[in-house]
């Protein structure tokens, strides 16, 4: 199979756990549960494990929604829900210590509230922007939005669950309200079309079966 810019990209995100049967019981709650897969792992990780799972929703009301299904079902909060310049949103981490960041653009209901999501972003916390990017870009995926060295955005194929982000490290923990600092596993897996490799920043992909 040859691999072309067109169509490398996540095609799976993992979630390293110490309990999957509890996590899975928390992300079926909190309705994200088809978006990413569950490992066991004892893998050693303090602090900030540099990344988020970000999702874009409607609007203020389905961020609530989502927001008190995850509280409900243990999550803390990081971030309560609030109006913002950029729109309305709020941050919680999930018991098995991944960040989640819920967000609409819209300050104002327009409908009632749904349990559907528009968009799933993986946010990446690193060192240097611009080297990631263009480590990515090196590795076949496609930069789609780019701002100098604050952030980068790639596209994502028909098949993905998950858009991938990069973000500095220090500005996204700000963003989340969490210290950047941390040490040990990302606790994060991605699954890709092309094949097993780390990034600078030492998240782990790995090639999907079949591919």
């Amino acid at each position: 199979m040859t691999i072309t810019a067109s169509n490398t990209s996540i095609a799976s995100v993992t979630l390293e756990v110490a309990d999957p049967e509890a996590a899975q019981r928390f992300y079926t709650a909190f309705g994200v549960d088809a978006h990413i897969r569950l490992r066991a792992s004892e893998a050693p990780s303090t602090g900030f494990r540099g990344f988020t799972m970000a999702l874009t929703v409607s609007g203020p009301a389905t961020v609530n929604g989502f927001l008190d299904a995850a509280i409900a079902a243990g999550a803390t909060v990081l971030k309560p829900a609030a109006k913002s310049l950029w729109g309305y949103g709020g941050v919680v981490q999930a018991p098995d210590g991944t960040i989640w960041k819920v967000a609409t653009a819209a300050k104002k209901d327009t409908g009632p509230a749904t349990r559907e999501i528009d968009e799933v972003v993986l946010l990446l916390g690193v060192e240097d922007v611009k080297a990631s990017k263009q480590f990515y870009v090196g590795q076949g995926l496609t930069v789609a939005k780019s701002f100098g060295g604050k952030y980068a955005e790639f596209a994502s194929g028909e098949s993905s669950p998950v858009k991938l982000a990069l973000y500095k490290r220090r500005g996204l923990a700000k963003d989340l309200g969490v210290p950047a600092d941390g040490t040990g596993s990302h606790r994060i897996v991605l699954g890709n079309t092309a094949g097993a490799f780390a990034d600078p920043d030492g998240y782990a992909w790995e090639a999907e079966a079949g591919n």
